[in-house]
């Protein structure tokens, strides 16, 4: 679910990497307050885990790739803000060591994936703990696929009326929205199955050990 270089206009990765950037001052502020001696090495083994996810990618059509992300599990276990920065880690390394996505989309991957998904999980979690926990998990891993995708698909799917050549031609991606949304929702909510298996079942353990009985500022932001 990376979107590579090329495929996005400036108008729209140059502001985005500066959003990303302020997202990332943010979520670094109080990293140390957030996360103590016994959460850190839990966050680089669930980091290292989301990293390699991320390398198992079946292309699909619509520009992108299918995979699953670990961002629901590392925001539930540790909360918004160390969750965001480590997949921000987990992309930007796949982009330069193994052209995973790029490194202009990177403010967009991270935005997309690791921020609005790790929100959407975080805010599903709360919504639908009360009635379920382990329901809660599941639906919020998958959710938060299904937004990443969607988000992605947007952007994409806006790059052929962005910039253009005299004669029409897209100057970027091609496929308009038509496209994008059902070659990205469709395989997505299959992989977001996936994805709600595994967050559920580390999660599982991570409660018998209780790895996510973690304070509450860390769970809250």
């Amino acid at each position: 679910m990376h979107i590579p270089d090329g495929f996005l206009a400036p108008q729209i990765w140059l502001p985005a990497w500066g959003l990303a950037a302020g997202a990332w001052t943010w979520a670094a502020r109080d990293l140390r307050r957030r996360l103590d001696e016994h959460a850190v090495p839990r966050l680089a083994m669930l980091t290292a885990l989301a990293y390699g996810l991320g390398l198992i990618m079946v292309p699909l059509p619509g520009g992108s790739s299918g995979h699953l992300l670990g961002v629901a599990l590392l925001t539930l276990l540790f909360g918004l803000r160390p969750a965001f920065l480590a997949y921000s880690g987990v992309l930007a390394l796949q982009a330069l060591l193994f052209g995973a996505g790029g490194i202009t989309a990177l403010g967009v991957n991270a935005l997309a994936l690791g921020l609005i998904g790790g929100a959407t999980a975080q805010g599903l979690f709360r919504l639908l703990r009360p009635l379920h926990e382990e329901t809660a998990v599941a639906l919020a891993a998958w959710g938060s696929i299904m937004v990443g995708a969607l988000v992605l698909a947007l952007v994409l799917g806006a790059q052929p009326w962005l910039a253009r050549r005299a004669d029409g031609t897209p100057l970027f991606f091609p496929f308009d929205w038509s496209i994008t949304l059902p070659a990205l929702l469709l395989p997505h909510a299959l992989i977001g199955i996936g994805e709600a298996a595994l967050t559920l079942l580390v999660w599982r353990h991570a409660r018998r050990r209780g790895w996510h009985a973690l304070p509450a500022r860390a769970q809250t932001a």
